[in-house]
């Protein structure tokens, strides 16, 4: 007999006349691998194959240990063939993946055969995870680790049957089949009897891999791509992200030198975001730096600082961020390659498919479709809000870039989606007021819709200001600052409406309008003293407003120049002179016949008659302010009512605190929440159940103030609300009172941390 393990495997049967069906029979080898082993085809089985035909066959123990060992023999010369499939070089310094090796180290040990897919955009480092998994894993697989680039993103990318002729190659089968069929059934037969670790590194599609997918005995096929896979099934899924803060910084001083990336800390973290978080662009930072070692870490930041010229500043030698992206690029059809184009006008961080349709000039459902597509294709992101998109920052630049180049005159389309997005805000803002909106407006079917639209989009509507701000679109602008102001009474931030009103102002000026001039600089006097907390700026910008309104003949704008100036004087500590402008207000808005000015001056008066500890006045004032409201004098929206009397009941119950009449802040801070939360007006119900919480805890309730506290605290926080200290100090006091003194600890933190947010 022959030494080689086909040629005694095929002496022992014959010895003992078994055909090789009756040897399949018994051992459980199928009759096709019996016969690769005997014609030399697979020339190393393992040793538990060895050991059931070795059974069969009745061999003694020297027979039985020179037919493993020829087996042995047949597996090291096969490893000799599986330099072609060598593991690439490791990245040493490979940084912030520990979680993704976790879980790739969970699937190794899954089951039969695990197949997971790893997915992220152009420079995630998803080679780099693999590569390292394959060294980390490797030797959980008897059979060896196998390392395939399929190209991907190659005009033409790896045919599978290549794929599969390799590994027959790498598996020891000298002579391959003539027929890609028959290579096929002998790849999927010679893995269903090993254990192996299969890299199929930067797939193309579906397709590509499918065929490559085959059962073994406790093997990990990981495939990586750009695209998500979406069509193979019984795969797990990694999504590789970007790295965290601390891990970019990481990186950075691991290429760059620690030493320096620790003296420029600061610097360095710019680098890091500026980079996007994104490890090929962080590589290509860190190797700048250590080719450059004159330069200092704020000399490249200053470098990414310009957008126009980041990509250009990401190039190390044959290293270049840009090419990544081209080469996702290149593989979009003529639809989807002009939506991304055309995203990057979106100014806001998320969008949805609205506006992508109307850069695009798409159908809602078509736009949808093809950022599906780019997300599938990595160059876009799902949002953390189901049905919102987000562009990573370096793939928004490039899209910025081709845009430019491909779409050189697109001055229109931008000013299209300027204009759409500041009509629609303008429209959403219209559910609130006076006069508000009642019947539906497009996908706008009432007031919550306008106010989750106004708040998920103000990223895009604001963008959309500043761009028409700077570039003559005044009307709009206008229109939109004119819209938004009762919307901004409860809703957004000061800094925010500030800009907003600012614009306003320069467009009115811009477009001659006089009155519109004065409106604007009441909308910011107001947002100035009572949102910013600023009075004295807000006293200083009153004497504009005023002359404004004069010259416009208007007398409810002069009216409401001195509302806003009782209101300065109010806040700034002036009280008497604060309760003298309050009455001329009331004068002016009466004269000019215009009941709501009339009652919202009394509400300012009532707030000067707190502020003089005339309390038990105050509270006749503002019940009486109700009753105006519940008579319908003012003709006002019933969202509008309940807003104002969610409002003035607040005030009311503040008063009430001042006498100590418990249970008649109760009472009142309960209806003054039934108005808010039908008025959707966080501000309010914010200070309705602050003022619930302590009358319950005055009242010796805790555990009941502890919830309504809870859920003031919760609104405090998320609208940086002025209340918030003092919602966190009592909510420490009630905690003492429960007999948790940690919880009080942590209370009187987030009040101090507050307090100096404040200040």
């Amino acid at each position: 007999m022959g030494t080689t393990f086909g040629d005694l495997l095929r002496g022992h049967r014959q010895r003992v006349k078994l055909t090789q069906e009756e040897l399949a029979g018994g051992s459980g080898v199928s009759v096709r691998a019996i016969s690769d082993m005997e014609r030399g085809r697979a020339k190393g089985p393992q040793r538990r194959t060895v050991e059931a035909l070795a059974a069969v066959l009745a061999l003694d123990r020297d027979q039985s240990d020179a037919l493993v060992a020829a087996a042995k023999d047949g597996r090291a010369r096969r490893q000799v063939a599986v330099a072609p499939c060598a593991l690439p070089p490791d990245i040493a310094d490979l940084t912030g993946r520990e979680g993704a090796l976790a879980v790739l180290a969970d699937a190794a040990e899954a089951g039969p055969t695990s197949v997971v897919v790893v997915h992220g955009p152009p420079g995630a480092g998803k080679t780099a995870l693999a590569v390292r998994a394959g060294y980390r894993l490797g030797s959980r697989f008897a059979d060896g680790c196998f390392f395939f680039d399929l190209r991907g993103m190659d005009a033409r990318p790896v045919h599978p049957a290549e794929v599969v002729h390799r590994m027959l190659l790498a598996l020891g089968v000298e002579t391959p089949p003539a027929s890609e069929a028959e290579r096929s059934d002998l790849y999927r037969e010679l893995l269903r009897e090993r254990s192996t670790l299969i890299v199929l590194d930067n797939a193309a599609d579906e397709a590509q891999v499918r065929p490559l997918l085959a059962t073994g005995l406790g093997s990990l096929v990981l495939v990586t791509s750009r695209q998500v896979l979406g069509g193979l099934a019984a795969v797990t899924r990694l999504g590789l992200d970007v790295l965290e803060h601390a891990d970019s910084v990481a990186l950075l001083g691991a290429i760059a030198g620690r030493s320096r990336v620790t003296a420029e800390a600061a610097a360095a973290r710019d680098v890091a975001r500026l980079c996007g978080h994104l490890p090929l662009a962080l590589r290509i930072a860190g190797n700048r730096l250590a080719s450059r070692p004159k330069w200092t870490v704020a000399h490249l930041a200053g470098q990414l600082a310009d957008e126009r010229r980041r990509l250009t500043a990401l190039t190390a030698g044959d290293l270049q961020v840009r090419t990544a992206f081209e080469m996702s690029y290149r593989q979009l059809d003529g639809k989807a390659a002009l939506v991304f184009r055309r995203l990057s006008l979106l100014p806001g961080a998320t969008f949805t498919a609205e506006p992508a349709a109307v850069a695009a000039g798409l159908d809602r459902y078509e736009a949808e479709d093809t950022l599906e597509e780019l997300v599938d294709m990595s160059l876009l992101d799902t949002a953390d809000t189901p049905g919102r998109y987000a562009f990573h920052d370096l793939v928004r630049v490039f899209a910025g870039e081709r845009l430019t180049a491909e779409e050189p005159d697109h001055d229109d389309t931008r000013r299209r989606v300027v204009v759409w997005l500041l009509e629609r805000a303008a429209t959403a803002a219209g559910f609130f007021g006076a006069a508000a909106r009642t019947e539906p407006a497009g996908a706008l079917r009432g007031r919550e819709d306008a106010d989750a639209w106004l708040s998920a989009e103000s990223g895009n509507w604001v963008g959309a200001l500043r761009w028409a701000a700077a570039h003559g679109v005044h009307r709009e602008v206008l229109d939109l600052a004119t819209a938004v102001h009762w919307y901004s009474d409860q809703r957004g931030h000061g800094a925010t409406w500030a800009e907003v009103f600012t614009a306003g102002i320069a467009a009115a000026r811009a477009l001659g309008s006089v009155r519109d001039e004065a409106v604007q600089l009441n909308f910011l006097t107001w947002t100035l003293c009572v949102l910013l907390r600023r009075p004295h700026e807000a006293l200083a910008l009153h004497d504009e407003a005023w002359r404004a309104a004069v010259a416009a003949g208007d007398v409810v704008e002069q009216g409401w120049a001195v509302h806003y100036r009782a209101a300065s004087e109010m806040r700034s500590g002036d009280l008497d002179a604060a309760r003298e402008s309050a009455g001329r207000a009331r004068e002016l808005f009466h004269r000019a016949g215009f009941p709501l000015g009339e009652q919202i001056s009394a509400s300012c008066l009532a707030l000067v008659l707190h502020g003089l500890r005339r309390y038990e006045e105050a509270v006749r004032v503002q019940r009486q302010l109700v009753a105006n409201v519940r008579s319908g004098l003012l003709d006002v929206s019933p969202l509008l009512a309940d807003e104002m009397q969610a409002s003035l009941l607040v005030r009311t119950a503040e008063s009430l605190v001042e006498l100590g009449r418990w249970t008649e802040v109760l009472a009142t801070a309960t209806s003054a929440l039934e108005h808010s939360v039908a008025a959707t007006a966080p501000g309010s119900t914010c200070d309705a159940r602050y003022l619930r919480g302590l009358a319950l805890h005055r009242l010796g309730d805790p555990a009941g103030a502890r919830v309504e506290l809870v859920g003031a605290a919760a609104l405090a926080t998320g609208h940086r609300h002025h209340r918030a200290g003092a919602v966190w100090e009592v909510l420490a006091e009630v905690h003492d009172e429960l007999g948790d003194p940690g919880a009080a600890a942590e209370c009187r933190s987030r009040a101090a941390e507050s307090r100096s947010a404040d200040r």
